[in-house]
C-alpha cells in the first residue's frame, strides 16, 4: 500500500534512510507488539508460581510481598524517567537497552538460589519494563502519522497487552505444572534476544526536538513521587493499617514529591513533560479515564480469580481458561477499535465502553456458590469488549494530542495512570471485599473466637483456620466463609459499576469526532489538533514516506545530526 516503505533514492532529504527496500511500518508494529507481549505476561505470570516459590525458596511473608510486587513498584516508577529520556537520546536506543536488560534479569530470576536474589531480579525486570513499554507507544506514535492508522496500530498494541496480561496465569499455570517456577522467566530469554536482534535491524529511531538540557532532577524527583503513592496505596491493598506509618507516610511524601516536580516543570524552560498538555481536555480527560477504567476493574479481577479457585473449586490452569472468553473479546475490542472510532467518535466510544463494562459487572452479580457457566461466559465477553474498547478510545485520544516531540513522555503518562490507577483499584475494592466479607465469621457456630477473626482475613485463610476444626465446626466455617465472601463480592461488583458509571459520565468531556484528516502531524500545531494525513495516506513528505523527518533508521550515519 502506498505510504509504507520507500528506497534510499526516492527520500526526501531529512527523512529517514532506511536499509535496502525499507521497512514497512507494520513490520514495525510487530516487533513493538511481541516485546510488549513478554512485558505484559510478566506482570501476571508470577501469580500461579507463588506457591513452588514458597516451597522451593521458603521466602518469609514480607519477602513473599516483594517478590510479586517490587516489579510493577519499580516499573510504575520509572515510566516516566525513561519515557522523557527517550525523547532526548532516542526511543530506540532506551528500547534495545530495555530488551537486554529484561533478558539478563530473566535469566537471573529464573535461576535464583534464594529469596533476595529473586527480589534483585524481579526489581531489575521491573526496570527493563519501564524502558519497553512507553517506547513502544512512542515509536509507534512516530511510525504512524496517519490517524486513522494509527487508531489501527493502537488497537492491535492495546489488545496485545490486554492478552499478554490474561494469559500470563494461564501459561503460568501451565509451565509450572510441567517444568519449574524457574520456567516462566527463562521463557523471556530467547524472545528478548531475537527483539534484540531484530530491533536493531528493523526499528527506526526518534526523539523529540530535544531542546535543552535533560532534566535529571526533575526525573529522580517524578520516579520518587510515583515511587512513594504506588508503595503507599499497594501497602493498603495488602491489608494493611490506612493511616499506619508504612503507608500515609509513603502516599504523603510520594504526593509532596510530585508537587515540587510539577512546581519545578512549570518554571524551566526546557521542561521534561509540558504540563500544558493536560490543560487540553481530550489529553487531561483520556488521563483520567485510564485511571478509572483500572481503578474499577483491576481490583476486580483479582477477586474474580480467587471466586473461581476457592468458591468454584478450580485448578489455576482451569481459572485461566475460563477467563479466555474475556481474552478473545478484548481482542476483537482491540482489532475493531479502529472502526468503532470513527464510527462513533471518542466521546460516545469510550462512554459506551465504560457502560457496556457496567453492564458486565452487574450480570456478573448472578454468580453464586455454585458454578454458572453461561453466566461468567457472558460476563466475561462483555467485560472484555467494553473495557478494552474504553482504554482504546482513550489510550488513541491521549496518544493524538500530544505532540509527536513529546510522543515519549506523554506515552509515559499513560503508562503511570494505567500502574496508578491499578494500585489503587486493587486497594479500594480490596477493602470494599474486606469490609463486607469479614462480619459474615464474626459468630459461627463452633469456631472459637481467635479462629474466626483469622478466618475474617480472608476465604483462603478460612480455609486453612477451618482444616483444624472439628468436623462440624470445620463445615460450618467453610460453608460461612464461602457465603460472605460471594455476598461481599457482589457489593464489590456494584461499587465497580458505580465507578465505571462515573467514568462513562466524565467521558463526555471527549471531543464529539476525532479532528478531519489536514495533512502530517505537525508539532507545533497550538491547537493539538494535528495527527491526520490526507485520506488517501499521502504525506507531504512524498507518498513513499513512512515514518516523516524527525525518525531515522539503524543505518543513519552516526554524524547525520540527530
Amino acid at each position: 500500500m502506498p505510504g509504507t516503505t520507500t528506497s534510499g533514492s526516492d527520500r526526501t532529504s531529512g527523512g529517514p534512510r532506511l536499509r535496502g527496500g525499507g521497512v514497512n511500518r507494520w513490520t514495525v508494529l510487530i516487533v513493538l507488539c511481541v516485546s510488549l507481549l513478554f512485558v505484559a505476561l510478566d506482570t501476571t505470570i508470577l501469580y500461579v508460581a507463588v506457591p513452588s516459590v514458597t516451597e522451593d525458596l521458603r521466602p518469609g511473608p514480607v519477602e513473599l510481598l516483594w517478590i510479586v510486587d517490587v516489579y510493577p513498584l519499580i516499573a510504575a516508577s520509572l515510566l516516566i524517567l525513561f519515557g522523557t529520556l527517550g525523547d532526548r537520546v532516542g526511543r530506540r536506543r532506551v528500547l534495545l537497552l530495555g530488551y537486554g536488560l529484561f533478558g539478563l534479569a530473566s535469566a537471573l530470576a529464573a535461576l535464583a538460589p534464594n529469596p533476595p536474589i529473586l527480589m534483585t531480579a524481579r526489581a531489575l525486570l521491573g526496570i527493563g519494563g519501564a524502558m519497553i513499554m512507553p517506547a513502544t507507544l512512542s515509536i509507534l506514535r512516530q511510525v504512524f502519522p496517519d490517524r486513522r492508522e494509527r487508531a489501527v496500530a493502537i488497537g492491535v498494541w492495546s489488545a496485545v497487552a490486554a492478552v499478554g496480561a490474561a494469559v500470563g496465569p494461564v501459561l503460568g499455570g501451565f509451565l509450572v505444572e510441567n517444568f519449574w517456577w524457574g520456567s516462566v522467566f527463562l521463557i523471556n530469554i530467547p524472545m528478548m534476544t531475537a527483539m534484540l536482534l531484530v530491533g536493531r535491524w528493523l526499528l527506526p529511531e526518534s526523539r523529540g526536538e530535544g531542546n535543552g538540557p535533560w532534566d535529571v532532577v526533575g526525573a529522580v524527583i517524578a520516579a520518587l513521587g510515583v515511587l512513594g503513592v504506588v508503595l503507599g496505596v499497594k501497602r493498603m491493598g495488602s491489608g494493611a493499617a490506612v493511616v499506619g506509618l508504612t503507608t500515609l507516610l509513603p502516599i504523603v511524601l510520594g504526593v509532596l514529591l510530585l508537587f515540587l516536580f510539577v512546581r519545578r516543570q512549570r518554571r524551566r524552560a526546557h521542561p521534561l513533560i509540558d504540563l500544558r498538555l493536560f490543560a487540553r481536555p481530550a489529553f487531561g480527560t483520556s488521563v483520567g479515564c485510564i485511571v478509572l477504567a483500572m481503578l474499577a476493574l483491576v481490583g476486580l479481577q483479582l477477586i474474580a480469580v480467587q471466586y473461581l479457585q476457592l468458591v468454584l473449586g478450580l485448578t489455576p490452569l482451569e481459572t485461566g481458561l475460563r477467563m479466555l472468553p474475556l481474552v478473545f473479546s478484548a481482542m476483537a475490542a482491540g482489532l475493531t477499535g479502529s472502526r468503532i472510532l470513527q464510527a462513533l467518535g471518542p466521546r460516545a466510544m469510550v462512554s459506551l465502553g465504560f457502560l457496556l463494562t457496567a453492564l458486565a459487572v452487574l450480570c456478573l452479580t448472578g454468580m453464586g456458590d455454585h458454578d454458572r457457566p453461561w453466566l461468567l461466559v457472558l460476563g466475561f465477553v462483555l467485560l472484555g469488549f467494553g473495557f478494552q474498547t474504553t482504554l482504546f478510545g482513550a489510550y488513541e485520544s491521549m496518544l493524538s494530542e500530544a505532540p509527536a516531540d513529546q510522543a515519549g513522555g506523554a506515552a509515559a503518562i499513560g503508562e503511570t495512570s494505567y500502574q496508578l490507577g491499578a494500585g489503587i483499584g486493587v486497594a479500594l475494592l480490596g477493602s470494599v471485599m474486606n469490609a463486607a466479607y469479614a462480619p459474615g465469621l464474626s459468630d459461627v457456630d463452633g469456631v472459637p473466637r481467635r479462629a474466626a477473626d483469622s478466618a475474617a482475613h480472608s476465604l483462603g485463610e478460612a480455609y486453612k483456620v477451618a482444616s483444624g476444626l472439628s468436623e462440624g465446626a470445620r463445615a460450618a466455617l467453610r460453608e460461612a466463609a464461602r457465603d460472605s465472601f460471594v455476598r461481599g463480592l457482589h457489593i464489590t461488583l456494584i461499587a465497580s459499576a458505580v465507578l465505571l458509571l462515573v467514568g462513562a459520565a466524565i467521558a463526555l468531556r471527549l471531543p464529539r469526532r476525532t479532528a478531519e484528516p489536514t495533512g502530517r502531524d505537525d508539532e507545533d500545531d497550538p491547537q493539538g489538533t494535528a495527527g491526520d494525513l490526507p485520506a488517501d495516506g499521502a504525506t507531504p513528505d512524498g507518498p513513499d514516506d513512512p515514518y516523516g523527518p524527525d525518525c531515522e533508521t539503524a543505518s543513519a550515519p552516526a554524524g547525520s545530526g540527530r
